[in-house]
């Protein structure tokens, strides 16, 4: 099983759209906590959904559960301590029960998003090695 990771940071909206689009995504899931952001230029909520769908073919859902929370977010912020990070938001999707409460095909050639132009200190990545460890044939792909 394909499972993908982006982050729209640094990326132009062509290349954004291309390695999607070349890696055959079917569904982008948004794992912001704020999909909305003015910063977010082309990932805006409403505009990524109209965008994936019309340029693509693809789909389009947002999972706040696979975010972190403003109080994790904030203490990494202060600190930027990223081993205190990793340990509060892996805890937080033990709480959430992720992986448990989520169907595994929905995440079949489906791609994590976050706004990280890199993986190494991104949430997506975390959420994609938490999916692997419960589902060993997944193989994770982190799109750049």
């Amino acid at each position: 099983m394909k499972l993908y990771t982006i982050g729209f940071a640094g990326k132009s909206a062509e290349r954004f759209f291309t390695l999607l689009k070349d890696n055959e995504v079917k569904r982008v899931i948004d794992v912001r906590l704020r999909p909305y952001g003015q910063l977010a230029g082309f990932a805006k909520k409403k505009d990524l959904e109209f965008f994936l769908s019309n340029l693509i073919d693809c789909g389009y859902v947002h999972l706040p559960q696979l975010a972190p929370t403003d109080e994790i977010l904030k203490s990494y912020r202060d600190n930027k301590d990223w081993d205190e990070y990793v340990s509060k938001f892996t805890t937080l999707l033990v709480e959430r029960n992720i992986p448990r409460d989520l169907h595994k095909a929905f995440f079949e050639s489906a791609c994590l998003l976050c706004s990280e132009a890199e993986p190494d200190h991104c949430h997506r990545r975390l959420i994609a090695e938490t999916l692997k460890e419960h589902w060993p044939d997944v193989t994770i792909y982190h799109l750049t």
